[in-house]
C-alpha cells in the first residue's frame, strides 16, 4: 500500500473522525454498570468474545461483502447487504448507532468530495458509508477490514479506560495484546462462507436493552 492510501486508511479509520464514534458502548457501558467488565482480565475477555462472535461472524464479515460489491459496481449487493445489516441491528440503540455515525460519514465524503453514497434521505449505515469511502480512495480491502476491526477495538478499550476504569498503560497493554485476536477476526471475515454468518448474541441484545433504561449513563448505546 502506497503513502497516499495508507494516509487515507489512518484518516478514516480514526476514532478521531467526527462521526461520533467515541459516544457509544456497544453494550460495554451495560457490561461494566452489572460488573460483567470490572478489570484488565474481564475486559480482555469482553473483547476477545465480542470479537470472535459479533465481529469476526457478522459485521467483518459483512463489511468484506459491501468493499467486494462497490468494486464490482454491484448497487444491487450494496444495497442487499446494507439493508441486512441494518436489519441485523435488534435494538433501538444499536440501529441509532450505525445510522448516526453512517449520516455522519455519508455527510463528510460528500462534503469532501470524494463520493456520493446514495440519494439523500436514505439509510446508511457505517459499513455501507465505509466501504463506499474505500473504493473511493482506491484503499486495499485487507487493511481496510483489519483498520475497522482495530478502530473498533481501540474505542472499546477507551470506553475500559474511562469506565472500568483502566490506568492508560494497563489500556495501551489490552489493545497490544489484541493483535493475534484481530488478525484471526479479519481472517474469518474474510473467508467466512455466507451459509456461516451468525450474528447471534443474545447476551449482547440484553445488555443492549438494559442499557437504555440505565440509570447514569456516558455512552449512547
Amino acid at each position: 500500500m502506497n503513502g497516499a492510501r495508507l494516509l487515507h486508511l489512518l484518516q478514516f479509520a480514526s476514532p478521531a473522525l467526527p462521526i461520533g464514534g467515541y459516544s457509544y458502548s456497544q453494550g460495554l457501558e451495560a457490561a461494566i454498570d452489572e460488573g460483567s467488565v470490572h478489570d484488565a482480565i474481564s475486559a480482555h475477555a469482553w473483547l476477545v468474545r465480542y470479537l470472535d462472535e459479533v465481529m469476526a461472524r457478522w459485521d467483518g464479515p459483512l463489511l468484506w461483502r459491501l468493499l467486494k460489491a462497490f468494486e464490482a459496481r454491484d448497487a444491487a449487493g450494496v444495497k442487499a447487504w446494507g439493508a441486512c445489516f441494518l436489519a441485523s441491528r435488534d435494538t433501538a440503540e444499536l440501529r441509532a448507532e450505525t445510522v448516526q455515525m453512517g449520516y455522519s460519514l455519508t455527510r463528510l465524503i460528500a462534503e469532501l468530495g470524494i463520493a456520493d453514497v446514495g440519494p439523500p434521505g436514505d439509510e446508511v449505515s457505517l459499513p455501507v458509508a465505509y466501504a463506499c469511502a474505500v473504493d473511493a480512495l482506491d484503499i486495499p480491502h485487507e487493511e481496510a477490514l483489519l483498520a475497522m476491526l482495530f478502530s473498533w477495538a481501540e474505542n472499546q478499550v477507551l470506553v475500559c479506560v474511562k469506565s472500568v476504569p483502566l490506568g492508560q498503560v494497563a489500556g495501551q497493554r489490552l489493545l497490544l495484546s489484541l493483535r493475534p485476536d484481530l488478525e484471526r477476526a479479519a481472517l474469518t471475515a474474510r473467508t467466512l462462507p455466507d451459509a456461516d454468518l451468525s450474528n447471534w448474541s443474545p447476551g449482547l441484545s440484553m445488555l443492549s436493552m438494559r442499557h437504555e433504561v440505565q440509570h447514569g449513563r456516558l455512552y449512547r448505546s
